[in-house]
Formats: structure tokens, sequence, C-alpha cells
């Protein structure tokens, strides 16, 4: 693990150095990763890294790597096409029902493999107050709206009282019936997780959920699980959705670890996301064949409760689609088993 308990967020490649997480000869090649993307680092996490595995899982989520700086010809700014279905500032209307409300561009940590990597950093603040009004106004004039998704950037970075004040004009609006939360802060800066914040996030008119993102299991320290505890207990129900990365959750014994881990806690596993073509995360993206041969090996092996959806968010702002493996033959008449039998449906009897 890290080389001494960490007591601040590292920001940058020389702090990384000091908090022994990377070596110095590294500094120039990550000075310049950082120049283009943002660095954070929470206690959290850095006291789960082992500096001297040089393949550790959570490094590969967080530590800069120079190959950040390699960007493949398929790989874009805006990988899933948000501004393509972005009506006013901050809000995606990519689905009839519900809308992504981007309140905040600040993140407690940032991930290597970020679909929003350009968009997100120190100081890119949020929604101006004009802005914002504009977001609720668009959101209260479209009676479809059933859902509204609160992202960013992370909203749970804000202070509880902007966050109360968010989700009370958001509950004002009678045909918005579900507030959802996507968020890392509930492992990543577990406490942040307060009485006031957690005040902040109930509405009694609506129903509010909290889709956590983590990748691996050993994030889901004491303090984090207490902290998801704090949320389930307090009337919140959590979901998780993880990304699947080379080198942190590609294998079958990590991901059946972390879902089980999820629903020990009281998480229901919702999302597997194949990696976004986000520019410079070729390193850490998987193949679909890869993808869809580790949902095989969990289906059956481990509880339904584990299976999470593996998705995939077509480029161009098209939208996610499951992309599992299929059971079925060509004719439909054949299912395989998760143990790789195949059966006829319907059986023919002798």
């Amino acid at each position: 693990m890290a080389a001494a308990v960490q007591q601040k967020t590292l920001r940058t490649p020389s702090e990384l150095v000091d908090a022994n997480l990377v070596s110095g000869n590294r500094l120039p090649a990550l000075a310049a990763v950082a120049a283009r993307y943002a660095v954070a680092i929470t206690p959290a996490m850095a006291d789960l890294i082992d500096a001297a595995d040089p393949n550790d899982p959570i490094a590969r989520q967080f530590v800069p790597d120079a190959r950040e700086l390699e960007q493949q010809p398929e790989e874009s700014a805006d990988p899933i096409g948000d501004d393509r279905f972005s009506p006013v500032e901050g809000v995606v209307h990519r689905y009839p029902d519900r809308v992504l409300l981007k309140i905040i561009n600040a993140c407690a940590v940032y991930c290597r493999f970020c679909f929003r990597r350009e968009m997100v950093g120190p100081g890119r603040g949020g929604l101006s107050a004009s802005a914002l009004a504009a977001a609720f106004d668009y959101i209260r004039g479209d009676p479809e709206i059933w859902e509204v998704i609160l992202s960013g950037g992370d909203p749970l970075v804000l202070s509880a009282r902007r966050l109360k004040a968010v989700m009370a004009r958001l509950s004002a609006i009678a045909h918005v019936k579900v507030l959802r939360v996507h968020t890392r802060v509930p492992v990543v800066a577990p406490e942040r997780i307060s009485a006031a914040l957690l005040r902040a996030l109930r509405t009694r008119e609506k129903a509010t959920f909290l889709v956590l993102h983590i990748n691996h299991p050993r994030e889901l320290t004491a303090k984090a699980r207490a902290a998801c505890a704090r949320l389930i207990d307090a009337g919140i129900p959590v979901l998780s959705q993880s990304v699947l990365l080379r080198g942190v959750n590609d294998d079958a014994e990590t991901l059946g670890a972390l879902m089980r881990a999820l629903v020990e806690c009281r998480i229901k596993p919702y999302y597997l996301h194949h990696a976004d073509l986000a520019p410079g995360t070729a390193h850490l993206r998987t193949t679909i064949d890869e993808g869809q041969a580790l949902m095989r090996a969990l289906r059956g092996r481990y509880s339904g409760l584990c299976q999470p959806t593996y998705v995939l968010d077509i480029p161009g702002g098209y939208g996610k689609s499951p992309i599992g493996p299929n059971y079925l033959g060509e004719d439909g008449a054949i299912v395989e088993d998760f143990q790789g039998r195949a059966h006829r449906y319907p059986p023919r009897h002798p």
C-alpha cells in the first residue's frame, strides 16, 4: 500500500512522487499528462495503492499514465455524443422519459478512463445560476420527463446546502417522479456521506436512487461499506455501475468478487459498461468478446443478484445497448446452459 497514510487529496505528479506512489523518473511524462487531464487521488484511494505492484488495479484507475497522450483514430473528446443531445447547457436529453443534469464539472477523484475527461477538472465549476435556471425551465417544460439523473462531474462534491436546493427544485416539478444520483463519493471520500448530505438527498415527494461507480472489490473498504450503509439505512436504494477495465477487473474472479461484495452491502449490481472511446484510454479497454466471455463466466456460477447488464454506449449519442452473450442458437430452438451444454426448446419427446 502507499508508504504513509495520506491526509489530503493528491493533485499533481509531484505530490504523487512525494507520496511514494510513483518514482521520480516518471515525473516529466506524468507532468505532460497532467497538463491535459485532471489528477486527483483522495486519501481513501491513495492508501489502497500498492506502489510496489506495477499492475496495482487501484493505481491503474487513478494514477496518470504516459499512454494517455496516445490518441487512437476512433477515440473522441465526446465519445457518447453528449453535445448532440444537449438542448440547453448542463442537460443531456437522449431518452424520452429521462434527462441527465450535469450540475458540476468537478470530481473527488479523476478516473484515467473517464469519458468526460476533456470537460471535467479543478476550476471548471458548475452551472451558473442562469444556466441552472434554464435547465430547470427545460425540465419543467417537458411533461414526458419522468426521471432526472444528477451527474457531472460528481454531484456529491457539492455542499449539502447546494445539493438540497437542487433536489428541492427538482422535487417541485410535478411530472418528475424519480431522482437518481450518479457518484463515486461513498467509496473515494466516504466521510462526505454525512447526516447533512443524507438529509439533502432525501425528498418526501420523489423516489431517490443512488448509483455508485465502483470497479474493484478493494474499493469497498470498511469506511466505504459504512457510508453505503448510511445511505441505504436512510431509505435511499443504492445500485452500482462498473466499467470493464483491462488490468483492473477483466477476470472472472475479480469481477465476481466485486459483484458479491456489492450484494453483501445491499447494493444491486446494475451496469457493467464497456469502456468508452475516450482519448488516450486504449490501454485500459478490453474487447467486446472478452467482456462477453466474462459475463458467461459469471452466469450460473454467481447468484442472479450478482449479474449486471453488460452495455455499450454507442458512439455518437445513440444510447446504451445490452451486449451480453447470446445463449440461443440461430434458429431460436437451441438454448445453451451456463455449463455450455445445448438444449432444444421446446424439448422433443419420444
